[in-house]
């Protein structure tokens, strides 16, 4: 005897968390695909669970027609008439498929009343088999559907939060992560290098995205999203959960550094000390999870100046210099500060760059008096102005030739002690012939540098000033072939002993290759270096000896 499947239902119902109604049309189109497939696809056949037997009844339906020609799909209308007395031509049977071993008597009963008429006896004897058979791949199969699709559902809405896992395995550096109900992926791209993983260990990660594909949802999770460090501090501070205190922007370097900035929407609230917590205690829970990465909490500020200075912390700023077509601002800070603003290998400006998205640059207050000084005297050489009038035009705003090339000669004019409009014409004038001079000069730079490209290594090594045939066979012993390696030596003693040059020659190879190559401009002067020791006298008995023949007549002045 088969079981109630009413049971059964209830017991995968329950224990795959699937709907009942779900589990029920399954089994009715699992039964009918086996129907179909043994009876005939031609065939139109019902099928219907009966809830109180527990079984799936079946059902073959025939068309009434005065002339019946599909064979099995219509029946005529004189048989029609032993069925059902009032049966008319359209009108649709119901003749009930008695296939299970239980109802073997109902049906030898209606194969001897419609057996002509339907011709399911050979097909019947077989449909058990066949039905339980098809039954079970179609009814595992829409299970796991309806397992994959509760998944999704339980997961989907949890985009953009934090989960906590277990580590299973690991895939081509893939992490597989147990869920518990579901399981998920942390993709090699989304972890961070510096952290290491075992077989076990507790993850909490962020959800970046539920992805549907044919094998069920792929949940992927990251450590590298800036989302990780958002959840983790609204975990830890009450303040951000309730909105007091509100993150307005992210910046992070995964593993290594990130900056939040925080604003409070309540005067009496410092949402640098809420996040930071007594003691630090609160960012250092957020360091923990983090496994060791560096957080800076800047306060928030709607001046884009004042947001900036706050982001370049703990440097401090001098002076803010905006340029808001290009959305750039430039920063002047102490030459003592300067490292500390760049950070190590330009960290901390490209954290603060990302922090309020405006381009950063940075420079010292050395590098800044002497730009300005270059541009002063740049300006004083000018015909009609000096010294002091180019200090006074650089205080008035007009910080360079270019400056005073698009300048108005009206409103020039009214500078003191210029000399009225028709000076002031004739500096704009200066100031343009000044900037056509330095495009030519541009240009011919630019032309000379890719003629020089095109050159041989050797060749460009040889258009260095001081540098001959016999000084590149002597640079060649000791590895120098290029004209870019001649300019970077840091050590030029290490190469004497195999060039047979002397160190101060070297220094002033290098100088020369600096200026070739448009790291030092021309007028540039040579390094000092001190006069070597004199060499000791050799025994009287020596021959005396000789200088080297690279050297000899030969002194760069």
């Amino acid at each position: 005897m088969q079981p109630n499947l009413n049971m059964v239902i209830d017991q995968v119902a329950k224990d795959k968390n699937i709907d009942k109604k779900v589990l029920v049309e399954t089994l009715e189109q699992a039964i009918l695909t086996a129907a179909k497939k043994v009876f005939g696809m031609h065939r139109e056949i019902e099928a219907r669970y009966n809830d109180q037997t527990g079984i799936v009844d079946l059902f073959l339906v025939v068309l009434v027609t005065e002339t019946p020609q599909i064979y099995g799909r219509e029946i005529s209308f004189e048989d029609a008439h032993k069925v059902d007395p009032g049966a008319q031509p359209g009108d649709e049977l119901l003749f009930q498929i008695f296939y299970r071993d239980e109802d073997a008597e109902h049906a030898d009963e209606e194969q001897e009343k419609w057996g002509q008429v339907l011709d399911l006896r050979d097909t019947v004897k077989h449909f058990g088999r066949i039905a339980a058979q098809t039954a079970k791949q179609v009814i595992i199969q829409r299970v796991r559907e309806a397992e994959r699709e509760n998944v999704f559902n339980e997961y989907k809405d949890r985009k953009g939060e934090l989960i906590t896992g277990i580590v299973r395995r690991f895939e081509r550096g893939n992490i597989i992560v147990d869920l518990g109900r579901a399981e998920a992926i942390l993709p090699v791209r989304e972890q961070v290098p510096r952290e290491s993983y075992r077989a076990g260990d507790r993850i909490v990660a962020y959800v970046l995205d539920i992805e549907r594909n044919a094998r069920g949802p792929q949940i992927v999770l990251s450590r590298t999203a800036k989302g990780l460090v958002e959840k983790l501090f609204e975990m830890e501070v009450p303040e951000i959960y309730e909105k007091i205190v509100r993150i307005e922007a992210v910046a992070r370097e995964p593993g290594a550094r990130a900056k939040i900035a925080v604003s409070s929407r309540d005067r009496d609230v410092d949402p640098v000390g809420a996040c930071v917590g007594i003691k630090g205690s609160r960012v250092q829970a957020v360091v923990q999870e983090l496994r060791g990465e560096k957080i800076d909490i800047v306060p928030y500020d709607p001046d884009p100046a004042r947001f900036v200075c706050n982001a370049i912390a703990p440097a401090e700023v001098s002076r803010v210099l905006i340029d808001a077509e290009t959305h750039t601002m430039e920063l002047i800070v102490p030459d003592d500060k300067l490292s500390l603003a760049i950070g190590k290998k330009g960290q901390n400006v490209r954290l603060a760059s990302q922090l309020t998205g405006w381009k950063i640059d940075i420079h010292s207050e050395s590098k800044v008096r002497e730009l300005e000084e270059q541009a002063k005297r740049a300006m004083a050489s000018l015909e009609g102005l000096d010294v002091e009038m180019a200090e006074t035009l650089f205080k008035l705003g007009w910080r360079s030739p270019s400056d005073l090339a698009d300048a108005q000669a009206e409103e020039l004019a009214a500078v003191p002690g210029l000399g009225g409009v028709e000076a002031a014409g004739r500096i704009i004038e200066a100031a343009r012939e000044l900037l056509v001079e330095e495009a030519r000069r541009a240009k011919e730079e630019a032309d000379r540098r890719a003629r020089e490209a095109q050159k041989s290594p050797q060749e460009r090594l040889l258009s260095v000033k001081g540098v001959g045939p016999q000084v590149v066979e002597a640079l060649a012993k000791g590895g120098v072939t290029t004209a870019e390696q001649l300019a970077h030596q840091s050590d030029p003693t290490s190469l004497r002993e195999p060039t047979g040059l002397s160190p101060r020659r070297l220094a002033k190879l290098s100088h020369w290759a600096k200026v070739y190559l448009g790291e030092l401009p021309a007028d540039a002067p040579e390094p000092e270096l001190e006069e070597e020791a004199p060499e000791p006298e050799p025994a009287a008995a020596a021959a005396p000896a000789v200088k080297s023949e690279i050297d000899a007549g030969w002194e760069l002045k």
